[in-house]
């Protein structure tokens, strides 16, 4: 344990990326087994705790600590790990901490006040440092600055294997990926991983550059489609087993039995979750009825049917088609679905054009009249590449929206926003009433940030706990991407995406946008 709490501290106070993969390469190569493959799980998102949460841990705390000071302390630091480091009372450094793989075994198996009397001697025995890594350990919540792209290249680093390899088999390991190590220090050979039985990752595309990109793209080599406003999924079906992953490769499968049992046919297929009847998508705030749930109850089922539009093919039965061009692959799921014709699959239509400008009006009068995020530019000779390969695939959005809102109230960020107010609550004119349509907490300069908190400080009218109002004076225009009508919002409104776009510092507040002008968004 106090091995991963030393490279915590290290990695969270280094800002070179080469400098943590090197740190991060040292410490799995030095560090035995298991401990380095849990600290490779909690790096990247792997390892989860039953009996034992975030909430679990203040109560801990709370047993010893008083509970306005907590709560104080929390407001000003702004993380809970730091929070409950500097805080806790005791300390006796008679007393060793257990190895990584003890804590994790320890913390899955012990409930009650066992498991409180165990934290307990954790927080006693560690350092401040120790103490804040047991807590990133628990909740996940890391801000490190490392990600899972970051780690996988550590493995890289030290094997000497490609990272694409590493991908190719990383979703069918699990922690604390003994049989992975063994493959990367040479002392078996490399995994094999049906592809029926794990998430592969996705191919992602880059912004267009307006101005540089299209001035060097052929259009002729290119295929156009519509951005899907839904979630990128992956579609597993093998022969006896089907499973649905998010883009991160998380299995979602329990949330749409709709879509699971209703697949026909081997295949591990690409492609946007969409909501609405008869493969008409309605927006994305339909959507998410049927997001984050675990379950979906039957009248989610009914009142949100969902539907997958396909975009790629990454295995057709068992054979991985990957390397195949953007146009054979396309060729083979027509094929694929005129052999296993779908009831809740279709594909995405290909956009004819000849030219960019065409294409430009074209995406142009898809978001004015279908709501569409924009379109899609994929080369046709393109294979499937994990990650995000430059050249090959592009996103071109749609222009966001902008409205001119009302700063309402602000709340303490976290982290190293902790000592700033950096979550704000905006709205519009509604008669003579100010209502919230959001919140954003980016879009702004470290200049900026300095300058609003200075703004919050001086005028606040009122405290709710960490949220402070402030006099209605303060008016930002705020880009997003699309609005729907929702009952959960006061205004009857909600925002996807909003983000400070500039700061009206000229501008009075009287001339701020209505909600009635809010209206013509609306999808």
């Amino acid at each position: 344990m106090r091995d991963f709490a030393n490279l915590f501290e290290k990695l969270v106070l280094t800002q070179s990326r080469n400098r943590k993969i090197e740190l991060l390469t040292d410490y799995l190569r030095h560090t035995p087994d298991p401990d380095r493959g849990y600290t490779l799980a909690v790096l990247t998102g792997e390892l989860s705790f039953k009996n034992v949460k975030a909430g679990k841990l203040k109560e801990v705390v709370l047993a010893h600590v008083d509970p306005n000071l907590f709560a104080m302390s929390y407001d000003y630091v702004g993380d809970l790990g730091e929070t409950i480091a500097l805080l806790w009372p005791f300390h006796n450094d008679d007393t060793p901490l257990p190895s990584l793989s003890t804590v994790i075994d320890q913390l899955n198996i012990l409930k009650g006040s066992e498991l409180t009397g165990y934290i307990e001697s954790l927080l006693t025995a560690g350092l401040p440092h120790e103490r804040w890594a047991l807590v990133k350990l628990v909740t996940g919540a890391l801000r490190i600055g490392v990600s899972t792209r970051t780690a996988k290249t550590a493995l890289a680093a030290l094997s000497g294997q490609d990272i694409q390899h590493i991908e190719e088999i990383w979703h069918g390991m699990q922690p604390p990926y003994r049989d992975l190590f063994d493959w990367l220090e040479g002392k078996r050979e490399k995994p094999v991983i049906s592809a029926a039985q794990t998430f592969h990752p996705l191919m992602l595309s880059t912004p267009i550059d307006e101005e540089k990109d299209f001035q060097k793209l052929d259009p002729m080599n290119f295929n156009a489609e519509w951005k899907w406003d839904g979630i990128r999924v992956q579609l597993v079906a093998g022969d006896n087993e089907r499973r649905l992953y998010s883009r991160t490769g998380d299995d979602i499968s329990k949330a749409f039995p709709d879509i699971i049992d209703n697949a026909k046919g081997s295949a591990v297929l690409d492609g946007e979750l969409l909501v609405g009847p008869d493969f008409t998508p309605l927006a994305f705030n339909d959507l998410q009825q049927r997001l984050n749930r675990k379950v979906a109850s039957p009248a989610h089922l009914k009142a949100f049917p969902v539907f997958i539009r396909l975009y790629d093919m990454l295995f057709d039965g068992d054979e991985d088609i990957r390397p195949l061009a953007l146009s054979e692959r396309r060729a083979r799921l027509e094929q694929w679905i005129a052999r296993n014709p779908q009831t809740h699959m279709d594909i995405s239509p290909i956009i004819p054009f000849l030219s960019w400008d065409e294409l430009g009006a074209i995406r142009n009068k898809g978001a004015e009249e279908k709501g569409h995020e924009g379109v899609m530019i994929k080369h046709r000779d393109s294979p499937y590449v994990p990650g995000r390969p430059v050249g090959l695939w592009y996103k071109w959005k749609r222009d966001p929206r902008l409205v001119d809102a009302i700063l309402m109230y602000a709340q303490r960020g976290h982290g190293k926003r902790s000592s700033y107010y950096s979550d704000y609550t905006f709205g519009v004119w509604k008669g003579n009433e100010i209502v919230p349509i959001g919140k954003a907490y980016f879009g702004f300069t470290d200049e900026e940030l300095k300058q609003l908190d200075k703004w919050v400080r001086t005028h606040t009218i009122e405290r709710f706990g960490p949220v402070c109002e402030v006099q209605k004076e303060l008016v930002f225009e705020v880009a997003f991407d699309s609005a729907q009508i929702s009952s959960r919002h006061k205004s009857g409104i909600a925002l996807r995406f909003p983000r400070i776009n500039r700061i009206r510092w000229d501008k009075p507040a009287q001339e701020a946008d209505t909600l009635e002008t809010m209206t013509r968004f609306v999808a």
